[in-house]
């Protein structure tokens, strides 16, 4: 049994610092690499590439909505082309990075409010594979499993990553519960690494309500924004090794 674990990245900008990116590249096999919308910029994206390079981490691509103001947390009302052309316009800004640093853009997951609406909103999501698929179908598009957004990918001819949250609560419909609501996300290690293990070996989860929900899982986020980030990575990489799970890379185990 195998699983990816990926990690948003690159997500400072100019002199502000976000996240620990340097010390969760040691636990994660896949990076995705702000693209300077609702966070990064040129430096920061070139510095993270030649980070995850270092550690033998694939890049892959991480847009938002243009709110660096918001973090891309907030929606925004966009038309279906502006979201396509939106998400291929940061696709092709990362691929020049990672292509000057003699390396490529091997998976795309939305950020923020950019993915939440794509999880429910068929047609934002079908924009956001349009981007991918007229890109490269080698790209591996990571959704929410058991969301429009996994289905919208399936029907471009893309190579889907499923993707759930140890350190995220679920609402009974399968979504991520709202940040705004308590419980939304989850700080304790043992807690999330038992949630990891429960996705990866059992296909299920209990949501925030307790409802059990089914799904299956290729790749497992992390947020380097939760401040016990590097604590709750270490003790889902020990917790899934423990069980027999390999850490690989989404892109070369799909």
């Amino acid at each position: 049994m195998q699983v990816d674990i990926n990690c948003d990245m690159g997500e400072s900008f100019g002199a502000y610092k976000l996240g620990n990116d340097e010390e969760m590249m040691r636990f994660i096999t896949s990076a995705n690499v702000a693209c300077g919308w609702h966070a990064g910029d040129p430096m920061v994206m070139d510095r993270t590439i030649r980070t995850a390079i270092g550690h033998g981490v694939q890049v892959g691509c991480h847009p938002g909505y243009p709110d660096l103001m918001g973090f891309g947390r907030r929606a925004m009302d966009l038309s279906t082309d502006e979201v396509e052309k939106y998400c291929l316009y940061q696709l092709g800004a990362l691929w020049a990075m990672a292509k000057a640093n003699g390396t490529e853009v091997r998976h795309f997951k939305a950020h923020g409010a950019l993915a939440n609406v794509s999880f429910v909103n068929m047609e934002v999501a079908r924009a956001a594979a349009r981007a991918v698929a007229g890109f490269s179908k080698e790209i591996v598009f990571v959704a929410l499993a058991n969301s429009p957004l996994a289905q919208a990918g399936q029907e471009m001819g893309l190579k889907v990553a499923l993707e759930a949250y140890p350190e995220r609560a679920y609402s009974p419909d399968g979504t991520l519960r709202s940040r705004k609501l308590p419980g939304a996300s989850i700080h304790d290690p043992v807690e999330a690494a038992a949630r990891a293990v429960q996705m990866v070996t059992q296909g299920s989860i209990n949501a925030y309500e307790g409802d059990l929900i089914h799904l299956k899982v290729d790749t497992l986020c992390i947020h380097g924004d939760n401040p016990a980030a590097p604590q709750i990575a270490l003790a889902v990489v020990e917790a899934l090794r423990a069980t027999n799970v390999e850490m690989k890379p989404m892109s070369e185990s799909l």
